[in-house]
C-alpha cells in the first residue's frame, strides 16, 4: 500500500504536511500513451477541487487534469515542459505535475485509497 490517494479521473495525490503533490496514475499514462505536451499551471494560482488545471496531450489524445483539492499552486514540475515523457516513465515519482498548499487536508478524505482505486481500474478492463 502507498500513501497516495486517488480520484476516479485517475489523478493521484500525496499529502506531506499541508502540501499535496499531484500527478496522473500509471493507468492513466498507459491509456494515454506517449505524452508529447503538458501545459503546466501557474505557481501562485488559487484553485478549487474539480477545476481543470493542466492540459496534457499524447500521441493518442488530449485531456485535462482536474485538481482533487482546494488551495494555492506553490510549485510546478518545470522539467515536464521539455520532458513530458517523465510522466510515462515514473508517473508517481519524477513525473509529478504540480504541488498545492491545501486549504484543508480534509479535501483528501473524499479520495480513494489504493485498494479502492485498484478495484475501480480492474473493473474498467
Amino acid at each position: 500500500m502507498t500513501d497516495l490517494k486517488f480520484t476516479a479521473e485517475h489523478e493521484w495525490a500525496r499529502l506531506e504536511g499541508d502540501v499535496v503533490t499531484i500527478g496522473i496514475t500509471d493507468y492513466a499514462q498507459d491509456q494515454l500513451g506517449e505524452l508529447v505536451y503538458i501545459e503546466l499551471p501557474e505557481a501562485g494560482a488559487d484553485i478549487s477541487a474539480g477545476q481543470e488545471v493542466v492540459v496534457i496531450e499524447s500521441v493518442k489524445a488530449a485531456g485535462d487534469i482536474k485538481s482533487p483539492v482546494n488551495g494555492t499552486i506553490i510549485e510546478v514540475n518545470e522539467a515536464l515542459g521539455d520532458e513530458p515523457e517523465r510522466v510515462n516513465e515514473d508517473p508517481t515519482g519524477e513525473g509529478w505535475i504540480y504541488r498545492v498548499r491545501v486549504s484543508s487536508a480534509a479535501d483528501l478524505d473524499s479520495l480513494m485509497d489504493e485498494l479502492a482505486y485498484q478495484n475501480l481500474v480492474s473493473n474498467l478492463d
